[in-house]
């Protein structure tokens, strides 16, 4: 029998490990390995163990309509997979197992000790790529180095893109007769570990909504997605990046689409639906460098020089930033929908790391960690990525003397504050020439139900462009 192990790739569709079990005639099982306590080691939010668990469901049914299987095992960490993984093998007379490569270095170093243990009793072991376009290591400088700096990284993909091209493999056809598929909420073992299982009705699962949604976005929103991506009232983005995180839609499979829709792949600034395009890049970007740069999984900073900035570690500012109680709209705002949707757009994401880092000095770490104990696409690489870029730290970072104003970005992209009083209930009614300054206006009411600014940005951004400089003595 071939086992195909699912992690992050819950999907039939354009899954390399699932389609390369599937050649031959052997039977194939699936497996999920459920891991409460390492799930929350790795500060996965809850709100995405829910959502992975509904898909796996759904998987779970629709694997058993084709014949195959899917066996749910509960281990709490990744130290105990190898003995239990053994033991359904030889349970079930496993000869070979498929899985798609596991990018983070806990899990690849748990996959090389499955390895091994398969190895003793004769099991061979098949790890794809399932998580890029084009595997990590196919990208690199002329010396083969990994590239450091966005922009050549994505010019080199797009070559190495044009010269291998890439396949989109059905989702496979039926191995056998209909099997039954318990639902996980019937599982009383799944329930005490995980609690609620109920998915929020917000982010439905399923593969046809993750096509559903890419189709939607790439015929009414891809072609504007470059003027309108940076306005959070706006439905100018896929929000696909939930589907993406889990596996229920492939980064092949967004690639494909696009190039379907405009009848070319765009390969500049210059060509419609580029800058879309360019955002899956950057995905792969973070994704090959947490493979080739393992200390990245590490919390150490991709400028090991930045490692000696003296970043604070206020507990009680850190958690006036997570409430949203800062006194800068925009920032409150932001935190606000984080908490209460597991979901925050990518503008808003920059504007509060910025403002935790460079406003408040705190160190990216909490940030990050703070992000991925919320975000339903909660992703090591993009969330590591996307912080290290805020606080200076990271590949391709913004200077150091680049430091967002949080009003004025507020000004920018959250113009007439719709954002805003939708999620901080206290600015509700005011008026949209104050909302993004509000203090004034309060005052001339009497009223004290919004805080203060609990920094002077100008003064904080003194200080945090004084800490970078400080390590140039």
């Amino acid at each position: 029998m071939k086992l195909v192990w699912l992690r992050n790739d819950l999907r039939l569709a354009d899954n390399p490990a699932l389609r390369h079990a599937c050649a031959g005639d052997e039977p194939v099982a699936a497996l999920f390995i459920i891991s409460p306590t390492q799930w929350r080691q790795h500060k996965m939010a809850s709100v995405r163990q829910r959502f992975m668990l509904a898909q796996v469901d759904v998987l779970g049914r629709e694997l058993a309509a084709l014949g195959m299987p899917l066996h749910l095992l509960r281990v709490e960490t990744f130290a105990e997979v190898p003995a239990v993984l053994a033991d359904l093998c030889r349970e079930h007379g496993v000869t070979q197992l498929y899985a798609n490569q596991a990018i983070e270095i806990d899990e690849q170093r748990r996959d090389h000790a499955v390895s091994a243990a398969l190895a003793e009793q004769a099991v061979s072991c098949h790890w794809l790529n399932g998580c890029c376009v084009l595997p990590p290591g196919r990208v690199l400088t002329g010396s083969g180095e990994m590239f450091k700096v966005f922009t050549p990284f994505s010019r080199a993909w797009l070559k190495a893109l044009d010269e291998e091209g890439f396949v989109i493999h059905r989702a496979p056809a039926p191995r056998g007769e209909s099997l039954p598929w318990q639902p996980l909420a019937e599982r009383k073992w799944v329930d005490e570990a995980l609690g609620e299982l109920t998915a929020d009705p917000r982010w439905p699962v399923g593969e046809v909504e993750a096509l559903r949604r890419l189709n939607i976005f790439l015929e009414q929103a891809v072609l504007d997605y470059g003027e309108t991506r940076d306005f959070p009232a706006i439905a100018g983005t896929s929000v696909l990046s939930p589907y993406l995180t889990a596996g229920i839609i492939s980064p092949r499979q967004c690639v494909a689409a696009i190039q379907q829709r405009l009848g070319y792949r765009p390969q500049s600034k210059a060509q419609p639906g580029f800058v879309w395009l360019n955002e899956l890049i950057w995905r792969e970007f973070y994704r090959h460098l947490l493979v080739l740069i393992q200390t990245l999984s590490m919390n150490r900073p991709f400028k090991p020089e930045t490692a000696a900035l003296p970043w604070s570690w206020d507990p009680d500012a850190f958690a006036a930033w997570c409430e949203g109680r800062t006194g800068y709209p925009i920032v409150d705002a932001a935190m606000r929908c984080l908490n209460a949707t597991g979901w925050m757009h990518n503008r808003l994401r920059m504007i509060v790391a910025s403002f935790l880092t460079k406003d408040l000095h705190i160190h990216w770490r909490l940030g990050e960690d703070y992000f991925m104990s919320r975000l339903i696409d909660g992703d090591l690489a993009a969330n590591n990525g996307g912080w290290q870029w805020a606080a200076g730290t990271g590949a391709d970072a913004a200077p150091y003397f680049r430091v967002f104003n949080p009003t004025t970005q507020g000004q920018r992209f959250d113009p007439q504050g719709e954002f805003i009083r939708t999620w901080v209930t206290e600015l509700a009614d005011i008026p949209a020439a104050y909302v993004h300054q509000p203090h004034d206006w309060l005052r001339l009411k009497g009223r004290q139900d919004y805080p203060a600014p609990m920094v002077d940005h100008a003064v904080a951004r003194v200080r945090a462009i004084e800490m970078f400089r400080s390590l140039e003595k």
